[in-house]
């Protein structure tokens, strides 16, 4: 009887166990020394009974890892298809996670900005504003640009792509998609005035517009799972409220709303609103009649801030008399002939532009 030889393939390997703590100081930026003096201060040696020489060559062990598993960071999926490690789906995420995570104060200062080799250069003035060390903030850069030339032209949703391609959890890709929409419209938010945002700020606001106003909003009229740019066609629609700033519908308008907010507006602001609802009025539809042009669309932030939110800010209204005004100002136009009488589709086109603006204002709103 003839012998038979199978062949197989053999393995032997064991499975890899990650420090999160060395990890963090990896990502951070630190030097395998400096996060050695790290972990002795935390109490390392005295735990472990080491000695910091040890330690230094523990840590360095880690950082020649998590060079090697670089590559694989960068596109995450093959994580989970390499057999050079053995790493155990909960170190998978955790791995992938932390990689993608980012300092809000970094990505605040990038941005709006282009994705360019010439404003990765600049971040050595990120680093110094925000005092995160460089290394991180070229690494949360390049996955910022990473994650935009992945997704920017890709049928489907901004957050279901970012959590297929990326494998990152809901929350997280919330906020890079909000990083790609902003990025891709060229949103001014680098301006002094608009300083005071914060990054979180920015991306309640984007949300809101992918939301509503993007191709993928379930108004959208050729409805597409496409959310990384505006709908063109309800932006065109939009030209439509100018009607709202003629005088009859305007005077209307005006004496909806004030019958609305007469008792519930503090008695300074009230005066101030019916002292100036024409202005006020005008910048929201102007607003929304701008959002046609690409420049105009793309300083929307500055006018919210310069023409709506500083003089209500200067004439001391609350946050609380900003939301009566505008759910009375939004709620009006349901009750106005103009509204009745035309095109009800004209309603639905005010209820998705103003419902966003509204959630908008009432973020940045701060007082």
């Amino acid at each position: 009887m003839a012998n038979t030889i199978s062949e197989v393939d053999v393995m032997v390997g064991s499975r890899l166990i990650v420090d999160p703590e060395v990890y963090e100081y990896w990502l951070n930026g630190n030097t395998a020394h400096e996060a050695a003096i790290n972990l002795q201060q935390n109490g390392v040696l005295v735990k472990y009974q080491a000695t910091f020489d040890d330690l230094l060559s523990d840590t360095r062990d880690y950082y020649r890892t998590f060079a090697s598993l670089e590559r694989l960071l960068k596109n995450p999926p093959k994580l989970a298809d390499q057999q050079t490690y053995l790493i155990d789906p909960d170190t998978q995420s955790m791995l992938i996670e932390k990689y993608y995570q980012f300092d809000p104060r970094v990505v605040r200062e990038i941005l709006g900005k282009k994705l360019s080799a010439r404003n990765r250069k600049d971040l050595d003035d990120v680093s110094e504003k925000t005092k995160v060390l460089l290394r991180s903030c070229r690494r949360q850069f390049d996955n910022i640009k990473r994650v935009f030339k992945t997704v920017e032209e890709m049928m489907g949703t901004l957050v279901d792509n970012i959590c297929t391609y990326y494998l990152l959890p809901k929350e997280l890709a919330r906020q890079y998609a909000a990083i790609v929409f902003i990025t891709n419209n060229r949103f001014e938010t680098g301006k002094k005035k608009l300083a005071f945002l914060t990054f979180e700020d920015y991306v309640h606001c984007a949300n809101q517009m992918i939301a509503k106003w993007s191709y993928s909003s379930v108004e959208c009229t050729g409805h597409e799972d496409m959310d990384v740019d505006l709908d063109r066609d309800f932006l065109q629609k939009l030209r439509d409220l100018k009607i709202l700033t003629e005088k009859e519908h305007l005077d209307e308008h005006k004496s909806i709303v004030l019958d609305k907010v007469l008792k519930i507006m503090s008695d300074r602001a009230f005066q101030d609103l019916e002292a100036n609802f024409k202005n006020v009025s005008k910048t929201i539809i102007n607003i929304a009649y701008g959002l046609n042009h690409s420049k105009d669309a793309r300083d929307i932030f500055v006018d919210l801030v310069e023409k709506m939110i500083e003089p209500c800010f200067q004439s001391r209204w609350t946050q609380a008399d900003m939301q009566y005004f505008l759910t009375a100002y939004r709620e009006s136009c349901k009750e106005m002939q103009l509204f009745i009488r035309t095109d009800p589709n004209l309603l639905v086109v005010w209820e998705r532009y103003i419902s966003t603006l509204s959630s908008c204002v009432l973020q940045i709103y701060h007082t």
